[in-house]
C-alpha cells in the first residue's frame, strides 16, 4: 500500500558532499558541448565545455538535454545563441576533455587551435574530429534548476563518424575506459 511522504518542510536534504559522493558511483559518457559566439571578435569566437550531464529526452521529436552551470560563460552564451553542438568523446579525447573542463578557459582560442575539429552542417559550432558521434541542436527550452540551466535542444543532425571507437567515461571523479 502506498503511504504519502512526509511534508516537504520535514524532508531532509542531502549535503553537497553526500550527493556528490553518491552520484560519483554513476558512470557517465563524456561530451564536449560547443557553440559559436558571433559577437566574439571579427570572426566570432568558439566556446566549449566538457559535460557528463547529457541525455536523450525524446525520439519524436528528437530532443536532447544538457545541464550547464548558471554562472558560467557557456550559460551566458547559450542564452544569446540558439544553436549548439555536442561531440561524444572517445578514449583518445581524454586530454581534450580535461582541457575544456578547466575553469577560466572557456572560449580560449588556443583550445580550439590545438583541437582538431570541423564545423557542423547546420550549426556554426565546432565538432570534434574523431568523436564517437556528433549532434547539432537548436534550443527548444531553457529550464532553471538549482545552480544549473537545463538546455533542451532539438536535434537537427546526428552522425556517427567513428562507430568503432571506445567511449571515454567519467566515474568516481576521474576519466575511465571500458575493460
Amino acid at each position: 500500500m502506498y503511504s504519502s511522504p512526509r511534508p516537504a518542510s520535514a524532508a531532509p536534504t542531502a549535503s553537497a558532499d553526500e550527493f556528490r559522493s553518491a552520484l560519483a558511483q554513476l558512470a557517465a559518457g563524456v561530451t564536449l558541448v560547443t557553440a559559436h559566439d558571433p559577437e566574439g571578435g571579427a570572426d566570432g569566437e568558439d566556446a566549449g565545455m566538457t559535460a557528463t550531464s547529457f541525455l536523450s529526452v525524446s525520439l519524436e521529436p528528437p530532443l536532447v538535454l544538457v545541464s550547464v552551470r548558471e554562472d558560467s560563460r557557456m550559460d551566458e552564451l547559450l542564452s544569446r545563441v540558439d544553436t549548439w553542438a555536442v561531440s561524444l568523446l572517445g578514449e583518445e579525447h581524454r586530454t581534450t576533455a580535461s582541457r575544456f573542463a578547466m575553469k577560466g578557459r572557456l572560449g580560449d582560442r588556443l583550445l580550439f587551435a590545438d583541437t582538431p575539429h570541423h564545423r557542423g552542417e547546420f550549426v556554426d559550432a565546432p565538432l570534434i574530429d574523431g568523436a564517437l558521434a556528433t549532434v547539432e541542436c537548436r534550443t527548444e527550452q531553457r529550464v532553471s534548476a538549482g545552480d544549473h540551466t537545463l538546455l533542451i535542444g532539438r536535434v537537427l543532425a546526428a552522425r556517427v563518424p567513428s562507430p568503432d571507437s571506445r567511449p571515454l567515461l567519467y566515474f568516481r571523479g576521474g576519466y575511465r575506459r571500458l575493460a
